[in-house]
């Protein structure tokens, strides 16, 4: 890390093995924060099983790791040297059809929840649908419940026109907390100049993914050309309305890759998918204190550098959550 890195790092989303080493990594590379996935295609009794087991690893790993449910806690963190855990849900399934159900996870500490995972849901609409029919009625009675809670609405992985609607609609800025402007990588995963002038006019955030399929050249993307997309995303957000969603799945086997896609909704099965490598300069947690210098190779000045890698989501966490 250099004299210039920002001191307070916050990493958007990540999917590890989590275990004590894991852990001890975060605190090495100075995360104070990190967006931690609970889950994907399971019911809400499932989460509530994901959930015991992370009390666990709290319990066991209380000198490394706190269970964050507002910004308190990553001050408390800080203060402990420890890194804050924000629990999230990369799919609304948890949720069923039961709207009381998003109080119940709020309850135990789920502070994000995405609308939609890739396909249609009861709430909108993702973005490998053919066609993208927008927020449902479901949808909008969630996200006024999601605004009246505090819990974070997380748009990846939507489709364009349910992204834009969710944004209108919610009275809360909003987050894409992992994906890339889609001019410089064609997936319609990421996001285009539209959604992000939308995400920015509503005070939201976007947290870059160092994924490598979001990237533009994929696991041979440069640390410059990180830097260099970085720059293109501030042109449009700022550097306070940016931050890192590196959607890391550290120490993860390639089943929870076909998990991710497949779930239980299909037979198809796609035994050859697995996870691409990651870029050389990001590989755990160790190496986050080195995105510093792809951002000041791409002209990000200290106060800027000090934005993205922490202090736009330390903003917007503070601002969002509400004192539990």
């Amino acid at each position: 890390m250099t004299a210039d890195a920002p001191q307070v790092l916050i990493d958007g989303l990540q999917y590890c093995n989590w275990s004590r080493g894991i852990f001890e990594q975060m605190r090495q590379g100075g995360l104070a924060v990190v967006h931690a996935t609970v889950g994907y295609h399971e019911g809400f009794r499932e989460t509530v099983r994901h959930l015991v087991d992370w009390r666990t690893r709290f319990r066991d790993n209380d000198d490394l790791i706190l269970l964050a449910r507002d910004g308190a806690d990553i001050e408390r963190a800080r203060a402990t040297n420890r890194t804050a855990i924000f629990l999230g849900l990369q799919n609304p399934i948890p949720i069923e059809d039961d709207i009381g159900l998003i109080e119940m996870l709020f309850d135990l500490g789920i502070r994000f929840m995405q609308l939609t995972y890739n396909n249609q849901s009861l709430l909108g609409c993702g973005w490998m649908e053919k066609e993208d029919s927008g927020v449902t009625r479901m949808g909008r009675e969630a996200i006024a419940e999601m605004n009246r809670l505090g819990m974070i609405i997380d748009l990846s992985h939507a489709g364009e026109r349910t992204a834009l609607e969710a944004i209108a609609l919610s009275q809360r800025p909003v987050v894409i907390s992992h994906a890339n402007p889609r001019w410089l990588c064609g997936s319609n995963r990421n996001v285009s100049r539209t959604v992000m002038r939308a995400l920015r006019e509503k005070q939201g955030l976007l947290g870059l993914s160092l994924y490598p399929l979001h990237l533009a050249n994929g696991s041979q993307t440069t640390l410059r050309q990180f830097g260099e997309m970085a720059s293109a995303a501030a042109e449009i957000l700022g550097a306070d309305h940016l931050g890192i969603g590196s959607d890391l799945c550290q120490d993860q086997p390639d089943s929870v890759v076909r998990w991710m896609r497949e779930g239980r909704w299909t037979r198809q099965a796609n035994g050859a998918a697995s996870f691409p490598p990651q870029p050389s300069w990001f590989v755990s947690n160790l190496d986050f204190p080195g995105l510093s210098e792809g951002l000041f190779s791409a002209g990000f000045s200290k106060a800027e550098t000090s934005l993205v890698l922490g202090g736009a989501w330390h903003r917007f966490l503070v601002d969002s959550l509400p004192s539990a």
